[in-house]
């Protein structure tokens, strides 16, 4: 086609200038069925930023993309058909051997690449897949090991342990807008975290989307569009959000009008002569919760096994008004979990008994939790025992 007008044509050549006007070409049965099939596999790259490749271990699909694409590269009159759309550069040298023949149908591909087909062609729909059914085989071979699980790991233990403890809520996936980083769902009952998310972009219908880094609780990770996961949490009728504690405000200075008491959370630190504990001491902590005075609480210590048999000195407390102070407490144990003091002591009869509520954390890590259990963003956070401080998560 001419990038030209017919008045600009006309223009021209009143100019003494010659226009030369392309033919749009028309295109065969076959060239269009070449050009669909590199459009698949054109998706396959965009969804899995990849070539597809070779291999029994692969999605039946991806391998034959795969075949597909070796053949179409192979071949001169392919790759000149090609050469302009293949803005991806996928298209190979034109160097391979032995390649499946251009006129191999589906169910010849299929049984080079070992598959035998059931009675019938494949165009027979009663031998093909559901959609669904492909689109989750393809989702599932999609994913890979996540190398960097060991992190994520104690999340998905966290949000379960929240779950059985009613911190954290499930609820249906009613809105797809929800679908962000830092968020929790259940896809055909299994667990994936929203790791991370790249800068949006505008795809080739001219809608927005973003990659999305997914973990899994089975190990695997994957990195789908934003859309895609939302379509399938849309397709999956069980699918659910893992909703975080909605806590509210929680620690006011001063009591206003009509506020209900709750409690108090307090910090001890112990004056117990044990070794391990007299060398740790500025670090050991135990965190409770009382609903009346704390220093009537504690008056007893020294004969209580919860207080190591020992005097205590309260470091801090917080008042609490109008919430659960027990749910609250149970989450400043849950943030502080894989620090509990693990040791061994004998009471007064000589019976042994491991103290609880114990923590191994610094004064000023606890306060700090504190404080984003005020402001909300504490479920952004870890304790890191190896770094001795709150980590976001992520």
């Amino acid at each position: 086609m001419s990038k030209f007008t017919e008045e600009d044509d006309a223009l021209l050549g009143e100019l003494g200038v010659e226009v030369e006007v392309k033919k749009k070409a028309t295109l065969t049965a076959k060239e269009e069925r070449i050009i669909a099939g590199f459009e698949e596999i054109q998706r396959f790259v965009e969804e899995h930023r990849r070539k597809p490749q070779h291999g029994h271990e692969n999605d039946i699909f991806e391998r034959m993309y795969a075949v597909r694409l070796d053949r179409l590269s192979d071949q001169d009159e392919c790759r000149e058909l090609l050469l302009e759309m293949d803005h991806q550069k996928i298209l190979g040298d034109g160097e391979k051997e032995d390649l499946p023949g251009e006129d191999m149908d589906d169910d010849e591909l299929l049984s080079a690449l070992g598959v035998e087909p059931k009675e019938g062609s494949l165009q027979d729909l009663k031998h093909v897949r559901p959609s669904k059914e492909i689109q989750a085989a393809e989702e599932i071979a999609s994913r890979r090991q996540c190398p960097e699980f060991g992190i994520y790991k104690p999340l998905f233990e966290q949000v379960k342990s929240e779950i059985d403890s009613n911190l954290r809520t499930i609820v249906k996936c009613t809105n797809k807008g929800e679908v962000d980083a830092g968020n929790f769902y259940i896809l055909y009952g299994q667990m994936l975290y929203i790791a991370d998310q790249e800068e949006a972009f505008v795809d080739q219908e001219g809608r927005t989307d973003r990659r999305l880094k997914i973990v899994f609780d089975n190990g695997t990770e994957s990195n789908m569009l934003r859309r895609s996961l939302q379509k399938r949490l849309w397709d999956d009728e069980t699918s659910r959000r893992i909703v975080a504690p909605d806590l509210g405000p929680l620690f006011t200075d001063t009591k206003t009008e009509g506020d209900q008491a709750s409690g108090v959370i307090y910090v001890l630190r112990s004056k117990c002569e044990h070794p391990e504990i007299l060398k740790n001491r500025e670090i050991i902590h135990k965190i409770g919760f009382t609903k009346g005075d704390v220093e009537r609480r504690i008056a007893d210590a020294s004969n209580q096994p919860t207080y190591l048999l020992s005097d205590v000195e309260v470091v801090a407390t917080y008042e609490l008004y109008n919430l659960d102070a027990s749910k609250l407490e149970n989450i400043i144990h849950r943030i502080f979990s894989g620090a509990k003091l693990d040791i061994e002591l004998k009471d007064r009869f000589g019976k042994p008994y491991r103290p609880r509520e114990w923590f191994l954390v610094p004064l000023s890590v606890i306060k700090e939790a504190i404080e984003c259990i005020r402001d909300g963003t504490i479920s952004d956070f870890v304790y890191d025992p190896q770094k001795g401080r709150l980590v976001e998560i992520g």
